[in-house]
């Protein structure tokens, strides 16, 4: 089965910039409410539809698959059960053949910035930097469904873990 293994963190300052190799706008909604997420995702002039199960701590089923642009583009203007979630994705390499992919959040999430590293094995060993803050790996609040549901911007002043 597929599956993903990923460990969230709040992103502390800017410094991890210079390390960037890549970066990408990303566009995604999500179409269904609880349990199963469905979402469709725009980046770099291509479309997908990802599935994925119910998380248990860090890990949870994924499966994703090409779909047509177009396509994409009219679920995300039809089916999206919210707005879709808007953000640049920095790649910066973590060692060993793993990355960091750091989220900047524009719109109604901005200014919040989260890093995600996806793993191989729940008890793989990899080095934090400085510039992560705190881990919101099992913190709900932080996935791009439920920001695309309840924005930060919008969040209440004591919901405002800042790094």
């Amino acid at each position: 089965m597929a599956q993903e293994i990923e460990r969230k963190f709040l992103v502390k300052d800017d410094s991890w910039r210079q390390s960037v190799t890549e970066s990408s706008r990303i566009t995604q909604g999500y179409l269904t409410g609880v349990g199963t997420t469905l979402r469709v995702r725009l980046r770099d002039g291509q479309a997908f539809l990802t599935i994925k199960g119910k998380a248990r701590g860090i890990v949870r089923s994924e499966f994703e698959y090409n779909i047509p642009f177009d396509e994409a583009q009219e679920m995300l203007d039809t089916l999206s059960l919210y707005p879709p979630v808007d953000k640049i994705r920095h790649i910066v390499p973590a060692g060993n053949g793993l990355f960091w992919e750091i989220d900047e959040y524009l719109g109604e999430n901005a200014p919040l910035f989260t890093a995600e590293i996806e793993l191989p094995q729940c008890d793989t060993v990899f080095d934090i930097p400085s510039w992560l803050g705190k881990d919101v790996s099992s913190d709900n609040r932080y996935t791009n469904r439920s920001l695309s549901r309840a924005p930060y911007s919008q969040w209440p002043p004591e919901e405002e873990p800042r790094p």
